[in-house]
């Protein structure tokens, strides 16, 4: 198992409920490739450095992980997929 941080960013204008629903989402994804996720820590909205879409805001997720390679790519697939999310960024740690 490796080691990973994950970063999320939502709009800044999402809510309680979506935020949630993008959390179990990944936790989900987490469980079932018999992984670990640490606690989740909530950054807050920050303003963004350049308009993204129609976001001038965002909400940051930090999601600590230790996952199989194969899972990583299975996330990073639905994430992808993932209308709410709009950026994100997953990082080996360890090297």
């Amino acid at each position: 198992m490796q080691k990973y941080e994950l970063t999320l960013v939502l709009d800044g204008k999402a809510s309680a409920a979506k935020k949630k629903a993008v959390t179990e989402s990944i936790e989900k994804i987490v469980a079932l490739g018999k992984g670990k996720m640490d606690k989740v820590n909530e950054w807050g909205v920050r303003d963004l450095a350049y308009k993204m879409g129609k976001s001038t805001s965002g909400v940051y997720l930090h999601f600590p992980l230790e996952l199989e390679t194969e899972v990583a790519q299975n996330l990073l697939g639905k994430i992808r997929a993932n209308e709410d999310i709009i950026r994100y960024l997953l990082v080996r740690e360890g090297r």
